[in-house]
């Protein structure tokens, strides 16, 4: 019997997490989507600062400048998530404030 492949094992997973993101993303009800954004903003801060530490890699070892522009990467991208995060929180929170007359 022949072992598949880690890359195809590591992908097929990957795949099958995004089908799951998305129906669990859209079938969110609007009430609860600003707690949802909530915990994802905290689930990229610890993004961040996984982010850091494989930015902080050592480049002299073999993979590190690899992993020090991955990590670097991964930091900036977690860093536009956080901060649309808020905005869109935000947003949506001022859309149930309720509306000043005149």
């Amino acid at each position: 019997m022949e072992a598949v492949d880690p890359f195809i094992f590591y992908l097929a997973i990957f795949v099958l997490a995004i089908f799951v993101g998305y129906y669990v993303v859209w079938s969110v009800t609007p009430a609860l989507h600003t707690p949802l954004m909530s915990v994802t903003n905290a689930i990229s801060s610890v993004i961040v600062v996984g982010a850091l530490i494989a930015a902080a890699a050592d480049a002299g070892a073999a993979g590190g400048w690899v992993a020090k522009g991955a990590g670097a990467f991964a930091a900036g991208l977690a860093a536009v998530n956080i901060f649309g995060g808020f905005l869109v929180t935000q947003r949506m929170l001022a859309m149930y404030k309720k509306k000043e007359k005149k």
